[in-house]
């Protein structure tokens, strides 16, 4: 009985939980770069003095989806998407470095380049990437910065203004935080990465599907009513057990 009840209970309360996730992955289906989240139950037996009948379900992030979304031409030269793997690099306001695919940047009053939350993009040399005033910008498949001045005249005066960070660490040593950013799990900053390309006047949409959000909420809706069917029969057979037992006495 311990274990239909707490087997019940558990996955009830995971259940839920990965509604949760589903929805989010739903509710990102347009945001630039998102990855979606992959989430599965496993079962635990539970350790301790009185607990050798019971049993948890548990929800164990798998981890997040990292294939590529469609990437889409905007024709802006700040959009930037990678084509195939690798990160683009931001400083968040406790000066760590975290990791991102939306490269919708845009330039901000004093022309540093920002993330389209304001968080600034850091360059191969670790500081954030500024841009000089009225000046038009070309970005390379390595995130080399090169800048013209809007009014061109002879001889054109080409600058190389920085490069972009671009990392590529193993996808099993990152890990989503709640901003959609991916940070390493040991805290390090990851090294540049020399085979990461990039692709100027383009956006990588989200990989999250719709049909599959759709579908995984359905089942797991279904779910959570068997879970608490399971809960009303371990109640139902507790309490004729409870009359058997009196009867028997």
């Amino acid at each position: 009985m311990d274990r239909l009840i707490y087997v019940g209970m558990t996955a009830a309360k995971h259940t839920m939980a990965q509604l949760n996730s589903t929805s989010q992955n739903l509710s990102n289906l347009k945001t630039t770069g998102f990855k979606a989240d992959i989430h599965m139950f496993s079962a635990i037996p539970a350790y301790g003095p009185g607990n050798p009948t019971r049993e948890y379900v548990v929800n164990s992030t798998v981890g997040s989806d990292f294939s590529p979304g469609m990437i889409t031409q905007t024709g802006n030269p700040l959009d930037l998407a990678i084509s195939g793997p690798g990160w683009f690099t931001v400083k968040l306001p406790d000066g760590n470095e975290a990791y991102t695919r939306a490269g919708g940047f845009k330039l901000d009053s004093n022309g540093v380049l920002r993330t389209s939350s304001g968080l600034p993009v850091v360059g191969a040399s670790g500081a954030p990437i500024t841009i000089p005033p009225n000046t038009e910008v070309t970005v390379g498949r390595d995130g080399t910065i090169t800048t013209v001045p809007s009014q061109m005249t002879l001889p054109y005066a080409v600058s190389i203004i920085g490069q972009l960070k671009l990392v590529n660490p193993p996808e099993s040593n990152l890990v989503k935080g709640a901003d959609n950013l991916f940070r390493t799990k040991n805290g390090v900053p990851a090294d540049p990465a020399a085979n990461v390309n990039v692709l100027s006047g383009s956006l990588e949409s989200s990989n999250a599907d719709m049909i599959n959000c759709m579908l995984n909420m359905i089942d797991l809706g279904r779910d959570f009513d068997m879970q608490m069917k399971l809960l009303q029969t371990a109640d139902s057979d507790a309490s004729h057990a409870s009359v058997l037992l009196n009867i028997n006495a």
